[in-house]
């Protein structure tokens, strides 16, 4: 049983070693090219686009003999970094980038991809949910079409067990979102603002007096998971390895799913599903400079079709929407084209507001 359950686990980690290996090892290679090397902090979700040999070698072709070396950190983590010794830094979320522009005096960023807000989950609780009349599914793709009714099921502290057919997952645990660390990840600041959308009536938050009224139930939301990640990598990893009982229902990126369903040895199986909330949001994933060759890097992200085709590839949207669209075809992968059911996040302030609020709770304990 033990080998059963550690098996995956080894797999993931003996891949990552190797995909490590061929990155090192190609970056040396064109370190003896005389490129101009650019250090940068990043969200997890794009490390493996920057760790892909066609990304190095399509920098390296650009104008600028560019070469990457990026670190991964929270995205709302990045902003308590000593930025100082960077070139960039590429966090996803307006208002993650919002907060290290207004905190280093920037004005000055790039907006290569986007990819919206998902809920990773499995086939047993989407039909569940379907039962009741919370999910549907239309055409190819999961959507939560009653939110407010699947955040009511969270705030009311339902448990699996307590839904129609819940036969298909007997567990006698609560029915909740896993998400990242809300004062940390952009992910779960992302959830937030979902969540803060459907609690005040469909509308999105604008002051704060609509935030103290709605504050006590979306901490709920956060506090009742107990201990949270930084990064969206390790819950995602989770949902790979673990199964439906560490946690049916996990809120990620959309591109982080596409990016693992795409590999020729791929973790997805076919019990794995995306549900899209509707509404949803969009995580653009925005690029500051903070140098010359920063900006260099923002200029390549934002104009080379290679570059681009490469991100999609990572299951990554562009503005160039047919890449997108050959890409789900070529993979058949089981996923909307387009979302049109989009909404923004609240103001800067405002988030940042409600985030310092939970804040406040988690240390009240």
């Amino acid at each position: 049983m033990a080998g059963r359950i550690f098996a995956p686990l080894l797999t993931v980690l003996l891949l990552g070693g190797v995909g490590t290996a061929i990155y090192l090892s190609v970056t040396e290679q064109f370190q003896s090219m005389n490129q101009e090397k650019i250090k940068g902090v990043s969200g997890s979700e794009k490390i493996e686009f920057f760790h892909d040999t066609e990304t190095i070698a399509a920098l390296a072709n650009t104008p600028w003999n560019l070469m990457a070396q990026v670190e991964k950190a929270g995205s709302r983590e990045i902003a308590s970094y000593n930025l100082s010794n960077y070139d960039f830094a590429f966090p996803a979320g307006v208002p993650a980038a919002e907060k290290i522009l207004r905190e280093q005096n920037i004005k000055k960023y790039f907006q290569p991809f986007f990819t919206p807000m998902v809920i990773a989950s499995w086939k047993p609780i989407a039909e569940i949910l379907i039962a009741n009349g919370i999910v549907e599914h239309k055409g190819n793709a999961y959507y939560i079409i009653d939110m407010n009714k699947l955040i009511s099921l969270m705030l009311e502290k339902k448990r699996w067990t307590d839904l129609k057919g819940s036969n298909k997952y007997p567990a006698n645990k609560s029915i909740l979102i896993t998400t990242t660390d809300v004062r940390k990840s952009n992910s779960a600041a992302m959830y937030l603002a979902l969540a803060s959308y459907v609690l005040n009536n469909n509308t999105i938050v604008q002051n704060d007096q609509q935030t103290d009224a709605i504050i006590d139930k979306l901490a709920s939301l956060f506090l009742r998971q107990g201990f949270t990640e930084n990064s969206s990598a390790i819950p995602f990893q989770d949902y790979l390895t673990m199964g439906p009982g560490k946690a049916p229902m996990v809120m990620m990126y959309e591109a982080q799913f596409l990016s693992e369903a795409a590999k020729e040895n791929s973790a997805i199986n076919s019990d794995m599903v995306l549900l899209y909330p509707e509404p949803t949001l969009f995580t653009k994933h925005v690029l500051i400079p903070f140098s010359e060759n920063g900006s260099k890097l923002g200029e390549a992200l934002n104009n080379d079709e290679t570059l681009q085709k490469i991100a999609t590839q990572h299951g990554l949207r562009t503005q160039n929407i047919a890449l997108f669209r050959n890409f789900i075809k070529n993979k058949k992968l089981p996923v909307p084209d387009s979302l049109v059911n989009i909404i923004e996040p609240p103001s800067y302030e405002v988030l940042e507001k409600m985030i310092q609020k939970i804040e406040l709770l988690y240390s009240q304990g």
